[in-house]
């Protein structure tokens, strides 16, 4: 075991070097980190503020604290915080300070009149998100901002669709670091619904209920064949119900996973490979998903309760997929499980169910019609009473100190992220290029939707592989979501369509971030293990088109309907990762493979008659399988 063992990624994705702070200065940015935690729950639970205030404070002591923690670049002192990051941080400071002091006159003057001291407000405030997240975010999402900002001055130079009237200084800067742009949307679902719920994990980490998880996946799945990459499956849908970040589950679970894959055979890659195509499923597991989804209830209006239903099938076929590739794995290599006496005793894991308690009562708080808000609070509570049940880490004073700790510390990038990412639909809402890229949109595709749907899934999958999928699916669904509107595909397809590939663009190459960072800990190819988890995947690849020609996928129309499109769509992957993993009751032949795959994409399509081809093709080749002696050679 002792080859496993190395130095773990960065569970922030995109994140820069951070300094490793000692003294009175880790004792600050400890303090600071609890207090940004608290002053959150205290506002968003019992004393309410005004959003844009609320909002700067949020984005402001967010940038504080990302300024003390990560250096500008690798040459930066690492044990200190030099004058230029202190001055920064004043100057963030003091951009909340002038917003609490001249709230009303901001309020009374947004969008029509502006004074110098906002314009320099809206200036220094704007060069200090940009700075923030090229820290703990990397420069693709400040590049891509930085040309809309570029855009809003250049317009009027510019020919056709980008043409616009143009902006002085003054008026693009109070308009864009306001509730318009910068302190808009995106910060209001981080300052609200995201910190909320990354609190919870954080809270459920601090009290080893995450690890729980972990242990009911092993028990159960553990000792079958190939168990371990089973029970990395599973535990990816339970602790990516508290995670939202897919480089976060990765270093979380695959530091003792990736290690069991090895121990029953699975090689380096494709223990990689499980544990990166599992971890980005975290993204799009109810009832939590990721943050993009708080982000999509804010843009569409959708209540949250019906977006985290809407995933329930999409998530179940990911993981069927994940599954039915990992044990044709087992079966092509004949692979074991682990003995039971080294895996947690089942009896003893179940009488522990009580430690599902916490995500029982944020959907039960959700399907009663509390808001995600008081949900989420009301989980944390249930958090801290189960882990005095289980008395294994009973969270007191010490440990919910750490969890506040913890909960701002996995924050920060979603606050740059969402701050920096306000800049680009403020620009878009300013000029109004939205909707004339909805025109250009339109007239490529041609009038039709699954083409244009297709031009979508590759600007989200580029973004994706640049940027966080927060801020992926804040800019393709502001730009691409209302092209795909006008041509009839309904918002909830629509955006749940980009979501869904701004977050598979984890595990797709050449920037496959989610497969890099798993490559990393079984020390195994990163390109290898990128492609192998792109055919892990493949099936997540094409069931986001079946969201616009079955909306049933998306728990859409009545219940019939629902559980036909989910038998129908279920059997389909499963032949899908038989096709492409080429075993079916042995191996596959290429032409019965080839028929696989036409017939699982037959039930992938939500018709009747496609159904009946898809299972008369399934079953001709099971019949070739069984009875034909060539195949029960390769079986053999």
């Amino acid at each position: 075991m002792a080859d496993e063992r190395r130095e773990l990624p960065d569970a922030d994705e995109f994140a820069g070097p951070r300094r490793r702070l000692s003294g009175t200065w880790s004792r600050l940015v400890r303090a600071l980190a609890v207090v940004y935690a608290l002053a959150h729950l205290f506002v968003l639970n019992l004393y309410p503020v005004d959003p844009w205030l609320f909002r700067a404070g949020h984005l402001c002591f967010g940038a504080v604290l990302i300024l003390l923690l990560f250096r500008p670049g690798r040459r930066a002192a690492a044990d200190r915080v030099p004058f230029y990051d202190l001055l920064l941080a004043a100057a963030a400071i003091g951009v909340f300070l002038y917003i609490w002091v001249e709230l009303d006159g901001l309020l009374f003057r947004a969008g029509a009149m502006w004074t110098w001291g906002d314009v320099a407000m809206g200036v220094i405030g704007t060069v200090i998100v940009f700075e923030v997240t090229r820290r703990i975010a990397g420069l693709a999402l400040p590049i891509i901002a930085g040309l809309f900002v570029l855009y809003a001055f250049i317009g009027p130079y510019l020919p056709g669709v980008l043409y616009h009237r143009g902006y002085d200084v003054p008026r693009f800067f109070t308009y864009i670091f306001s509730d318009q742009g910068i302190l808009g949307i995106t910060t209001s679902v981080s300052s609200t619904y995201v910190i909320l719920f990354v609190t919870l994990g954080a809270f459920m980490g601090a009290s080893r209920i995450s690890d729980y998880f972990n242990d009911l996946a092993l028990a159960l799945f553990g000792w079958a064949r190939g168990g371990p990459a089973k029970a990395t499956v599973v535990s990816g849908v339970l602790f990516g119900s508290i995670s939202g970040s897919a480089v976060a589950n990765v270093v979380a679970s695959g530091t003792f996973t990736i290690p069991m894959m090895r121990r029953v055979g699975y090689d380096r890659a494709t223990a990689g490979a499980i544990e990166a195509t599992s971890s980005i499923g975290g993204q799009i597991t109810p009832p939590v998903l990721g943050a993009g989804a708080f982000l999509m209830a804010e843009m569409t209006g959708i209540p949250y309760a019906t977006i985290a239903v809407a995933a329930i099938l999409p998530c179940w076929l990911f993981y069927v997929a994940c599954y039915a590739h990992v044990e044709l794995h087992a079966r092509r290599n004949s692979l074991v499980g682990l003995p039971r006496s080294e895996l947690p005793p089942l009896g003893a894991v179940l009488r522990k169910l009580y430690l599902f308690a916490p995500l029982a009562v944020l959907v039960a708080a959700l399907y009663a019609g509390f808001s995600p808000l008081r949900s989420a609070t009301l989980a944390i509570l249930a958090t801290v009473v189960a882990s005095w049940i289980a008395r294994e880490a009973p969270l007191g004073l010490r440990g919910i100190l750490n969890a506040l700790e913890r909960a701002t510390m996995d924050v920060l990038q979603l606050v740059a992220v969402c701050g920096c990412a306000g800049v680009v639909v403020g620009v878009i809402a300013l000029t109004g290029i939205g909707g004339r890229f909805s025109q250009l949109l339109l007239g490529l595709a041609a009038g039709h939707a699954l083409l244009a749907m297709a031009f979508t899934m590759l600007i989200a999958l580029v973004l994706g592989m640049g940027m966080p999928t927060t801020a992926a699916y804040a800019i393709a669904a502001s730009v691409l979501a209302p092209g795909l509107a006008r041509m009839g595909v309904e918002p909830l397809v629509a955006h749940f369509f980009i979501f869904y590939f701004a977050v598979v663009s984890g595990i797709t190459p050449p920037v496959a971030l989610a497969s890099f960072a798993a490559a990393t800990m079984a020390k195994a190819d990163p390109w290898k293990t990128s492609w192998i988890a792109l055919k892990l995947g493949l099936a997540a690849f094409i069931v986001p088109f079946m969201f616009y020609l079955s909306p049933a996928l998306l728990a859409q129309g009545d219940l019939l309907a629902i559980l036909l499109a989910a038998l129908t769509a279920t059997l389909g992957v499963i032949l899908l990762a038989c096709a492409s993993d080429g075993w079916l009751m042995g191996a596959l032949a290429p032409l019965p493979r080839l028929l696989l795959a036409a017939s699982a994409g037959f039930l992938l399509v939500p018709e009747h008659a496609t159904d009946v081809v898809g299972v008369a093709g399934a079953l001709a080749v099971a019949a070739w399988q069984r009875w034909n002696p060539f195949a029960r050679s390769r079986a053999a």
